[in-house]
């Protein structure tokens, strides 16, 4: 392959709760915060899947130091698109500067949209139809009040300029592994999506997550030796360890990546920020394996080889440790307000 990571940008809601704040509302316990320590982002009032692009998209084309003009295509995955009938991926265009003369379409497979969304701008970049290209996940994930979802459903959003000069990480391949696999739906007009319980990990997660690591791994010719880093979809703190430990990967190969205990679950945009998280602290020559996860079921798996380019790149916008730096804690009926869980108000 030619082409490659030329941008990246991460962009997570300043608002957290705690996933004690949660319990204590639908599950009283005096001991509760010392059983759950995990938290969540929580997008503001005025944050979105758009807004959210938007930012994470600013922050890519910082990095990629190219004129917004050039950019040919934009693609944005979500299961949260702020319209059913409208656009996200024309709002992020044009609020970055892009050329109208573009390709752009919203995409849905739950938490695998932003790794759909790059593939298909890698390909377009590989045919030389555009130049560069604007993809990722953006999402603000919602869960029924007194869910298991409720408990890791969070916000956040991660874009990539991809190109064919000054590349930061090369895509050396892709894989995609898919199935239908009823395990979490929401039909159009509802407002809360369902889980199918059983489905979840054995026959949902870790058959296609397996499914798509090791057909990159034999398509490509690797071993888990070959590669340095890494990341996994992560719904909760304890899959993607699990993943990693049945492909027989040491865990501090997937440590950098791991975000969920400090931000819950950010669907579509959460394999793609593990690997934002990696890309800044990667250094030249290092190799990456991303693979993601969605409902329905499917993975897809892309490999990475970072360039001599990440380290002067990099600090040209936030990483994601500051991001992480800059928060501040909600208790649960500021959260169920912003989330709009309060009905009539």
């Amino acid at each position: 392959m030619k082409a490659g990571i030329v941008g990246y940008g991460a962009y997570l809601p300043m608002l957290r709760i705690k996933a004690g704040s949660i319990a204590n509302i639908w599950s009283p316990d005096p001991e509760i915060e010392k059983k759950l320590s995990s938290e969540k982002t929580v997008p503001n009032m005025d944050e979105d899947c758009a807004t959210m692009a938007v930012e994470a998209s600013r922050r890519a084309l910082k990095r990629a130091c190219i004129n917004p003009a050039d950019i040919g295509a934009v693609y944005v995955g979500s299961e949260s698109h702020p319209y059913v009938v409208k656009s996200t991926s024309s709002i992020v265009g044009e609020a970055v500067g892009a050329t109208p003369n573009m390709m752009a379409a919203d995409l849905e497979f739950a938490c695998k949209a932003g790794t759909s969304a790059l593939q298909i701008v890698i390909s377009h970049v590989l045919s030389g139809r555009i130049e560069y290209g604007l993809a990722g996940g953006s999402d603000t994930a919602q869960g029924r009040p007194g869910d298991a979802l409720e408990y890791t459903a969070a916000a956040g959003s991660a874009m990539f300029v991809v190109g064919k000069k000054n590349v930061i990480a090369n895509v050396d391949e892709t894989f995609s592994y898919v199935t239908d696999t009823p395990d979490f739906w929401r039909r159009e007009a509802e407002e809360f999506p369902r889980h199918g319980g059983r489905f979840t990990g054995e026959p949902a997660y870790f058959k296609h997550i397996l499914g798509a690591t090791k057909g990159i791994l034999e398509k490509t010719g690797t071993t888990v030796k070959d590669y340095d880093y890494f990341v996994f979809h992560q719904p909760n703190a304890k899959f993607p360890l699990t993943a990693a430990k049945m492909l027989g990967i040491p865990e501090e190969k997937v440590s950098t990546g791991l975000l969920f205990p400090k931000i819950g679950n950010t669907y579509s945009a959460a394999s793609i920020l593990g690997l934002c998280a990696v890309l800044d602290t990667a250094t030249p020559g290092s190799r990456v394996l991303v693979t993601s996860f969605g409902s329905g079921a499917g993975s897809d798996s892309i490999t990475f080889t970072v360039t001599d380019n990440i380290d002067e790149v990099r600090q040209k916008a936030a990483t994601v440790s500051k991001i992480l730096e800059n928060k501040e804690y909600v208790e649960y009926a500021q959260y169920a307000r912003y989330k709009e869980k309060i009905k009539g108000v």
